[in-house]
Formats: structure tokens, sequence, C-alpha cells
């Protein structure tokens, strides 16, 4: 094994720590090149897609990635801004101003936000970090809730990257947060001041990011952790059972995924006579393909043309100051214990001390 060439060592150098914010991901263009070179990366990921390599390799590239990356470039074509992928654009605004609340806070850290498919990518950035002198690092993944397709294929990614580190720093990984309860707080006052806006819905559906059905029975916890989180987020804003549901999107295959399926749901919604829906997203903590195509373009095209009369897609956390102030708040809980605060000049302390007396001793 060959390792990376490490940075130059400085002898006294104060410590540094690093905070990792890792994302999903997102390719560099809304064209079919950069959807085959994202897709073929996310897809190519064991923790993403459980079946026998030999076979899946055959599916993806002699069908998936010659079909899929022309539809999904059009679709990320609507949601393009001119700063770019909407994933990658609130993603780094969260890592500033997260570097800024842990500073006012007296905190001596480096934040960083990386891509767990796609550029920056995850051994990149753990890279600069340790090239600025981080010598500690937490990995503090966007995903609330923890399942094995997301969380811990960031830890993957960690590992992959340490591998061909000499010397490392030392990790912390925050593996969940679903009932943290900043964040459901965060979630909490979104939904309520969108409601002091454009009223209230007839239904509130809480939407998120669908895994495989098998998921479930091998032991991933993620489907429980959504439920909390839910359940959690509508006992905070006082809602009834009837005037809310769960579901679960972005199905992908034919094998059973995590049910009721978003859709199929807002549809049965539309011909049952409910004429607004809300739609909010708690597993998605930025503004992505799956919020702003599949769910305000896809699913509002689905319930009106069900029967429903009006749609409304309430945006995720981005760069709200509750949940900037619940990352915070998550960091600093798993940096306790590391010297992160600006430690004390001594020598200054102490002839402040002295000019202090000898002006006492002067009046």
């Amino acid at each position: 094994m060959s390792f990376a060439q490490e940075p130059a060592y400085r002898h006294g150098q104060p410590p540094l720590t690093g905070v990792l914010l890792c994302n999903l991901g997102t390719p560099d263009a809304p064209t079919a090149p950069a959807l085959r070179r994202y897709l073929a990366q996310f897809l190519s990921d064991p923790r993403v897609v459980e079946i026998p390599r030999w076979l899946w390799k055959i599916i993806l590239h002699g069908i998936i990635l010659r079909v899929r990356p022309a539809k999904s470039a059009a679709k990320y074509a609507s949601i393009w801004t001119a700063e770019g992928s909407p994933l990658r654009v609130w993603t780094d605004k969260q890592a500033k101003l997260l570097q800024g609340y842990l500073g006012e806070r007296g905190h001596r850290v480096k934040v960083a936000a990386a891509m767990r498919y796609g550029q920056p990518s995850v051994a990149a950035q753990l890279d600069a970090l340790k090239a600025a002198g981080a010598t500690r690092v937490l990995v503090l993944p966007l995903y609330p809730q923890y399942s094995g397709t997301t969380t811990a294929s960031v830890i993957d990614a960690v590992g992959d990257w340490a591998r061909r580190v000499r010397t490392l720093p030392e990790l912390r990984f925050v593996n969940h947060y679903h009932d943290h309860p900043m964040y459901i707080d965060a979630l909490a006052r979104r939904i309520s001041q969108y409601w002091m806006d454009h009223g209230r819905p007839d239904r509130l559906l809480l939407s998120f990011h669908g895994v495989p059905q098998r998921t479930l029975t091998l032991g991933d916890p993620y489907h429980c952790e959504c439920h909390k989180t839910a359940r959690l987020l509508a006992d905070r804003l006082g809602l009834r059972p009837d005037q809310w549901v769960i579901t679960f999107q972005s199905r992908f295959g034919k094998a059973p995924w995590l049910q009721p399926y978003t859709e199929p749901t807002l549809i049965e919604l539309g011909r049952s006579g409910v004429e607004r829906v809300d739609v909010a997203c708690p597993g998605f903590v930025s503004d992505c393909i799956e919020t702003l195509e599949e769910i305000a373009m896809e699913g509002r095209q689905a319930f009106l043309g069900a029967g429903g009369k009006d749609f409304h897609y309430i945006p995720c956390l981005n760069d709200q100051h509750e949940w900037i102030a619940a990352l915070s708040a998550l960091s600093e809980q798993h940096l306790a214990g590391w010297p992160t605060r600006e430690t004390p000049d001594v020598g200054a302390l102490e002839r402040q001390r002295e000019r202090a007396r000898a002006l006492g001793a002067t009046n």
C-alpha cells in the first residue's frame, strides 16, 4: 500500500479541529455526460444497491447509464440556478454559517462541506482539512435519520481515505439526530411560519426519501427513525392523526420499497376530495432534485391531476437560523472534550493584571 504525501509537520502549531458536513451529492452540470459520471459513482456504491455485483454491473452499464443520464439531466436543468446545483449551494451556505455560529461561541474550528458522490469529494475535503493543520475531525452527515445507504456510506468514504493516510487525525462521527429537540423545533418553525403566511392545509404530507423494504427486515433503523421524526414533528405542531400522513418517495426499480409511496398517496388524496395538501420533506435539510423537481413539480402535477385544488411545497431548512443553531448545538455536543476553544495568552493576561495593579496604585 502506498500512502499519500503528508503535509509538512509544523512544530508548535496549535491544534485545529475540523468539522466536515457531508451531503449526498450532485452532478457538476445539468448535462447527460455529467449525470453519467455522477450516476456511475452513486449507483456503483454497494451500500446503495445491494444485489450481486456482477449482475448489477451488467444492468448499470448495459441499460441504466445508457438511458437515464439524459432524462435525469432534463430534470436537473429544470431546477438548476445561476449559482449551480441547489444542493451544493445550500450545503456550502450551511458550512459557512456553521463556521460563523461556532466561531461566535468561541470555538476555533474549520468547517468544510463535502459530497459523498461528486465534488468536492469527502477525500479531497479531508485532505484540505489535514493540510490546514486539523488534528481532529468531526464528520457530520447531513442525514438526520441513519441508514446504511447514506450515513454508513459516508463512513465508508472516510475509511477509504484513511487507508491511504499515514498520520490520521482523530475522527468522530455523528450517526443520527432524527429526534434532536432543536432539529424538530427547526422543522416545526419552518412549517408554522409557512402556514402563517399561506394558511393551513387540509392535510400535511411528510415525505421522506425511500429505501428498499428489505433494508428494514435486515435491521436498518431508517424506517423507525423517519416515523419518530414525523411523530415528534406532528406533536410539536399540535396536529391530530387525521391531519397528517407520512410517505416515502424516490422509488427505483421493481422491488418493494418503504410504503406508503408519496405520489400514489397524493393521487389518492386528490381523488378522495382533499382540496389542499402541503408537503414537507423533513429528511432533506437542503432543497435538491428530490424536493424541487420530484415533489414541487411532479407531486404537484399528480395531486392536481387527481382532482386536488391547491398544492403547496414547504421548502427545506436550508439556511434557516433555527436549523444552523441546531447544527451548532449538535456539533458542540459531539466536539465535547476536544480543545476547540481559543487558548488564552497567559502572559498577556498577567501583563493586563500588572497594568491594572499599577493604575490602582497611582489612583
